[in-house]
């Protein structure tokens, strides 16, 4: 297992990802950042874990929207194609990381 440190919000987090996921990762935690940091010029400073969860949140809901073919009536012209493993273990790697800082606050 690989360790990458990636950058949200202007802070590090060490993050234990598959080997050869770490440019995956890395691309993920940028689309995280770059979310977190829209969240934070709306609301102000809240905290980061509130900032984190809105963003969490939003993302979710965009994720859903597009599974769910964002509520156009188009017939998909192939079936969705299942989660990639590596991610799902990176996700998992931050929640884990979430959860310790929650429980740090």
């Amino acid at each position: 297992m690989a360790t990458v440190t990636v950058e949200v919000n202007g802070r590090p987090y060490a993050v234990g990802c598959a080997d050869g996921q770490e440019e995956r990762v890395r691309a993920l935690a940028g689309q995280f950042d770059a979310q977190v940091r829209s969240v934070a010029e709306s609301v102000g400073n809240v905290g980061d874990l509130r900032l984190f969860l809105m963003s969490a949140l939003i993302l979710a809901d965009e994720l859903h929207e597009a599974r769910a073919g964002g509520g156009k009536d188009e017939t998909p012209s192939s079936p969705p194609t299942p989660s990639n493993d590596g991610v799902a273990e990176a996700l998992n790697a931050v929640a884990a990381r979430l959860e310790k800082i929650a429980q740090r606050i």
